[in-house]
């Protein structure tokens, strides 16, 4: 399954969550409502997943823990606050770099409707696949498009690609 097969089941299974449940859990309530929809879908899904990197030769155990892992690709950070922070996805933008990973989502829980709690980012892409999105219907240009738009952040590689009409 590709990195956008993935994604796109996590925003479904988020959307179905969200309109079953509203915004009020607790985060890790939605973590093991997300588990259970994506595995119903036959994703491996894991949770608090911890992360160990080396720094010039010097092992980091146990820096950070991933809220899920998707199918070993697809890092899923989730929140259940108010407001989009900035620090969301300078957080998953740092996870995706350090596990050398591609692909990643914030799903914020907390948002009055999941169109504003939604983010995908991919990190230094250069597979074109990679550089569609499902839900814009076409390969990112950083164009606005009838739906939505993307951006591409050219000082990190790193492409945030908004949902729309959710």
């Amino acid at each position: 399954m590709t990195e956008n097969e993935i994604t796109g089941d996590i925003l479904d299974a988020s959307i179905k969550l969200h309109r079953q449940f509203g915004a009020g859990l607790l985060e890790s309530v939605y973590e093991t409502l997300l588990e259970i929809e994506l595995k119903k879908r036959g994703h491996k899904v894991e949770r608090q997943k911890i992360v160990s990197f080396e720094y010039e030769g010097v092992s980091i155990e146990n820096a950070f823990r991933l809220d899920m892992l998707v199918d070993d690709k697809v890092i899923v950070e989730l929140k259940s606050t108010e407001k989009m922070s900035p620090v969301f996805a300078k957080q998953l933008k740092t996870y995706l770099a350090i596990t050398k990973l591609q692909v990643g989502v914030v799903v914020n829980f907390g948002m009055a409707t999941l169109k504003d709690g939604f983010l995908r980012f991919v990190n230094n892409y250069s597979e074109p696949d990679l550089c569609v999105s499902p839900l814009l219907g076409h390969p990112l240009r950083g164009q606005p498009s009838a739906g939505g738009y993307a951006s591409l952040r050219e000082s990190n590689s790193l492409m945030q690609i908004p949902s729309r009409g959710l």
